[in-house]
């Protein structure tokens, strides 16, 4: 997994989502405006779980994460990458990581670990900010992706885990896996 990569360059599920879901994205609709979609929608699904609607929440919630795979796919394969977009997905993906993570399942995690993952994700994004002021491009890295993945995949199992308690346990492993992941994407960053 080597962080410094053409950002051009498509990843092995950009074919898959070319193949199936970026067909669906019509063509006036640019990478961006998935982008922003996220950032709108990010209330909505802590409106959902804060209401105890978890699982319309949970869905949501996987919905919205899974426009980080598609604006990338898109911006990737049609050509459409942007310095806007490479800097403000990420910062989209850790606002819906970050406040889940911060509002709704904060009381299940130990401390540590909900201290790690916040901890990172905005020290993340100051790496990403002075690496942009140094006028170096940022640009998504296997590490970041590997990252999302099992946030996304440990948040949704904890979301589950309110209603089925028992799979707790894989939750936080998904959890404590992507702090390497983390850690890794923090020092492809700058910092």
């Amino acid at each position: 997994m080597s962080p410094k990569r053409d950002p051009k360059m498509p990843y092995r599920h950009d074919r898959f989502l070319g193949a199936t879901v970026v067909k669906l994205v019509p063509s006036w609709m640019t990478p961006n405006m998935i982008t922003v979609f996220r950032f709108v929608a990010t209330p909505f699904v802590l409106w959902l779980l804060l209401a105890g609607h978890y699982g319309w929440g949970l869905v949501a919630f996987v919905s919205v994460a899974f426009t980080d795979a598609l604006d990338g796919s898109v911006a990737r394969l049609r050509g459409l990458i942007s310095t806007w977009g490479t800097f403000y997905d990420p910062v989209a993906d850790k606002l819906l990581i970050g406040s889940v993570v911060l509002l709704v399942v904060l009381p299940e995690l130990p401390w540590i670990l909900a201290a790690a993952i916040i901890g990172l994700e905005a020290f993340i994004m100051l790496g990403a900010l002075f690496g942009r002021r140094r006028g170096r491009p940022i640009s998504a890295n296997s590490y970041g992706k590997a990252k999302m993945f099992l946030q996304v995949v440990g948040v949704s199992l904890m979301i589950f885990a309110f209603t089925y308690p028992a799979i707790l346990p894989v939750a936080l492993a998904c959890l404590w896996a992507s702090i390497p992941f983390a850690v890794a994407s923090l020092f492809t960053y700058g910092l």
